[in-house]
């Protein structure tokens, strides 16, 4: 009985072998395929790697590092008023007269505080070229005293600079430092802030709430473009208007005013000009792209320059065409003429029609501005104009838009 059972386990176990050897045997062709016909099973992709944004980890301390020398404190003292300034948030008591003529000295006045302020700025020459924000120094022939500190290799000390074109307007201002010694002043790459996008890596330098925090690195990415803010004045209370603003989140704080936004190559992109009150991480700075259009004007004649007629005008209408007996409705109408200017001297009226500028036809009020866009300050045009079913031809001298009017 013992021996039978035997029998059949080993034949079992022969059964359990000769099946196993028989999937093994069944199974050997795919595993010794070669290594090429294994590779042509793969299916290839086309999809592209990600790129590297960052190759070196110390780029923003390398463009820190490279920038900051030409990065400046930008320190202004203005003229002493000549009356002292009235303490604006003392309470009004009627009894402050008997106290302040009984219980003062009367030969004592009060200390008048020199007015001060403070931003920052970038050398863009090696002579000593810098720019910053208007409102940072004002402008040419206010009285006001400004001191520049530089911080590079072996220039370490401060200098006197003065103001050779600014515009308030644009709030920008140009500096040239009083350079006797006639030393060559590190400087920085402008960019093309028409070239850069939205969610960039920005740097922003500058000395946030004065030279105490001198150099101060902030980093964002450039959150929009084309933004639009106002900005009330201190001093007149007239409501600025900023446009084609760049927008980041890299911290600009007050005294970054007049510093330099860089983008990862190390060029400056945008002048830090504002802050958000609001908000937080929300600041504003100028295009460099802008900065450069009136650089040369800036400079070299002290201001910026704009051309200008001086009138206000309007869509010529079917309905005003048919009150003027006019054979079509080309042209623009001349509502106003502003005095003084050089349209009033040219001798243009209100009621007048614009027919033609040049040897341009006008027909909207893009065209007009347009062709006197074209020109200069002190260059002449020819304006044919239809006045009382007349045609004149009229020479125009384009004078400087008045600051207040752009």
């Amino acid at each position: 009985m013992r021996t039978k059972e035997r029998v059949l386990t080993i034949l079992l176990v022969l059964t359990v072998l000769l099946t196993v050897g028989g999937v093994i045997a069944h199974l050997m062709p795919v595993q010794t395929l070669s290594a090429e016909e294994m590779t042509m099973e793969i299916p290839k992709t086309s999809a592209p790697p990600m790129p590297m944004l960052v190759d070196n980890p110390y780029v923003i301390a390398d463009i820190a590092e490279l920038t900051s020398p030409a990065t400046v404190f930008i320190a202004v003292e203005w003229p002493v008023p000549e009356k002292p300034q009235v303490e604006q948030n003392r309470p009004h008591d009627p009894f402050n007269f008997f106290f302040d003529y009984w219980f003062s000295d009367p030969f004592f006045s009060p200390r008048q505080v020199q007015p001060s302020s403070a931003g920052s700025g970038f050398i863009i020459d090696e002579s000593g070229t810098i720019l910053t924000n208007q409102h940072v120094v004002g402008n040419l022939g206010e009285g006001q005293t400004i001191t520049i500190a530089v911080d590079a290799n072996g220039l370490e000390r401060e200098y006197k600079a003065e103001i050779i074109g600014s515009d308030s307007r644009l709030d920008l201002a140009v500096l040239q430092i009083i350079n006797e010694d006639n030393h060559k002043f590190p400087t920085v790459a402008l960019g093309d802030s028409d070239s850069s996008r939205i969610g960039e890596w920005t740097i922003a330098i500058g000395n946030p709430y004065g030279k105490d925090f001198e150099h101060t690195v902030t980093v964002g990415v450039l959150s929009a473009k084309g933004r639009e803010i106002t900005i009330r004045d201190k001093d007149s209370g007239a409501a600025n208007v900023y446009k084609n603003l760049m927008q980041t989140d890299a911290a600009i704080n007050r005294g970054n005013s007049g510093g330099p936004l860089l983008n990862i190559k190390g060029e400056v992109i945008g002048i830090n000009t504002a802050v958000h009150s609001q908000a937080q991480g929300i600041g504003f700075a100028i295009p460099i792209n802008v900065v450069k259009e009136v650089l040369d004007d800036l400079i070299n004649k002290g201001g910026v320059q704009k051309a200008w007629v001086g009138i206000y005008y309007g869509e010529l209408t079917d309905s005003i065409a048919n009150q003027l007996r006019l054979p079509d409705n080309k042209g623009v109408i001349v509502s106003d003429v502003v005095k003084d200017s050089p349209a009033a001297e040219a001798g243009l009226q209100a009621w007048d029609v614009i027919r033609r500028i040049n040897d341009k036809d006008i027909f909207t009020l893009n065209d007009v501005a347009d062709e006197i866009e074209k020109h200069e300050p002190g260059d002449e045009i020819l304006v044919t104009v239809y006045r009382a079913g007349e045609m004149h031809l009229l020479p125009v001298t384009l004078g400087n838009m008045p600051g207040h009017l752009r």
